[in-house]
Order: structure tokens, then C-alpha cells, then sequence
């Protein structure tokens, strides 16, 4: 299927590793034109030219912070000045979590949910914001959100309150920017393949005397698939709604975990 993706534009925040890059790649394998966004310049760089080698596109870095309003209106105005144009903006960029057990009621602070909820929640509406009079002023856009599948399960309180702003934000955006052009969509990740959780899989495995094989094993025994979500699966399905194919699918969320077992969503 042609996605009618070659010669578009795109901003992927949280595009240095993980999912945001692997979004990156596969729109640049699509012909886009892409500005990848993290904070530190130098992994950047690497993951820049890493791409833009094997996609033969323009991958470019640029350092921003998206819990800062200065730095995320710097951030799309030299974006915009490089492409010229933009088309596509796939938020991505988030404070890290997984590796450390969820903060129960009594736990949680002002400061562990607050910089959480400012990076994630405000800063997609920061970068939407911004990008979105270039995309009216062109009557077409995209905006993809990365929420995550803890916004229908309970045990992490934060990160459950900020994947499910992020769809409220999506929806909200939808109905406001749909008339011009732009849709607005939001994908739940699950646990996904990435370069951190294969890391934590190792250390697991040595901890426990087992091989990462089994480890892995284990995590896909959970999944209806019964396999392990990579990160360019998710690519897959980000590369679909950031389409011109994807008119039908606007204000909603997709789900990209291979399934919770049990649940019911309508």
C-alpha cells in the first residue's frame, strides 16, 4: 500500500532512541522528511545520521526540552525554517518509567507528578500548538499522541492519569483542528520492544540465572499474539495514521499491545 507519505515533513519528539525512533524510521522509509527532538545533542546526532544512511531522507536533530515554552516554540520555528513546511507531528517524548516500581497513594509528591505530567500532558499541547497554524495555513496535517496501555489498567497512578489526559487532549484537538484538515489521533503502546526494556531484560536474566530468551518468553506468555511488541510495530501503525489513508480515524485512541486479555473497549 502506498501511504502517500513521500515529500511530507514531520516532527518526532523523543525521536533519539526507542519508539520515537523507530516512528522516525519508518516514516523516513515512507519519504518523509523528519526532525527528530530529545534533549541531549550528541545521542542525536548518532541516531540522525544512522537514519537518515539507511533511509537516504533528510533526518534532522534538534535539541529541545518540551516541558519549556521557549525551548518547544525554538524547537518547531527551526524545524519549519529548515522544511519549509510541516506536515506531521508525532509526540513522543516522555520522563522515563518501567524500571522502578509505581509509586503507591502515600508516596506520591508534587514532585514525582507534576515535571511527569508537565513533559508528557503539556508539553504534546505545547508542540501542538505550535505546529498546528502551520498545518492550518496548509489545510492538511497529522497529530499523533503516544499515550500507553496504563490508562486502562490500574497500579500506576501518574502514568495512568497522563496516558489518559493524553486521549482527552487528542479528542479535544480533534474536534478543534478536524475542519482545517488535521486529524488528531492517539496510540496506547504496551510493553514494547525497545533498546531500555531489552537492557532491564538482561539484568533480569542475570539477577535470576536465566537466559533473556526465557525472560522474553515469559513477557509474551502474558500477550493474546503471545509475542513481544517491537517498537516498529508500533512504527507500523503511527506511519498509517500520519497518512492521508488514515482520513476515517480522527479524535480516537489505537491500542498497539497486541491486546490486554479480558478487556472490553467500545
Amino acid at each position: 500500500m502506498d501511504l502517500e507519505l513521500a515529500g511530507k515533513t514531520a516532527i518526532v519528539t523523543g525521536g533519539g532512541r526507542g519508539i520515537g525512533k523507530a516512528i522516525a524510521r519508518q516514516l523516513a522509509l515512507e519519504g518523509v522528511d523528519v526532525g527528530i527532538v530529545a534533549r541531549t545533542r550528541v545521542a542525536l546526532e548518532t541516531t540522525a545520521g544512522e537514519l537518515a544512511a539507511e533511509t537516504n531522507r533528510r533526518v534532522i536533530p534538534i535539541t529541545a526540552d518540551t516541558g519549556d515554552d521557549t525551548s518547544v516554540r525554538a524547537m518547531v520555528q527551526e524545524a519549519a525554517a529548515r522544511f519549509e513546511h510541516l506536515d506531521i507531528l508525532v509526540n513522543c517524548a516522555a520522563v522515563a518509567g518501567g524500571a522502578a516500581p509505581s509509586p503507591k497513594l502515600a508516596e506520591i509528591t508534587d514532585d514525582a507528578f507534576y515535571p511527569d505530567i508537565n513533559v508528557k500532558v503539556m508539553g504534546y499541547l505545547r508542540c501542538a500548538r505550535e505546529v498546528a497554524p502551520y498545518m492550518q495555513r496548509r489545510g492538511w496535517g497529522r497529530i499523533i499522541s503516544l499515550g500507553g496501555m496504563a490508562a486502562r489498567t490500574t497500579g500506576a497512578i501518574i502514568t495512568s492519569v497522563r496516558n489518559v489526559a493524553v486521549v482527552s487532549l487528542s479528542k479535544n484537538l480533534a474536534d478543534e483542528l478536524g475542519p482545517y484538515g488535521i486529524n488528531v489521533t492517539a496510540v496506547h503502546p504496551g510493553m514494547t520492544r525497545t533498546e531500555a526494556v531489552e537492557a532491564r531484560w538482561a539484568l533480569q536474566a542475570e539477577r535470576e540465572g536465566v537466559s533473556v530468551e526465557e525472560i522474553e518468553r515469559r513477557v509474551a506468555e502474558g500477550s493474546p499474539v503471545r509475542r513481544v511488541i517491537d517498537a516498529r510495530d508500533v512504527a507500523n501503525v503511527v506511519a498509517f495514521l500520519a497518512s492521508p489513508k488514515s482520513i476515517a480515524i480522527n479524535g480516537d485512541v489505537i491500542g498497539a499491545a497486541g491486546g490486554l486479555p479480558r478487556a472490553i473497549y467500545y
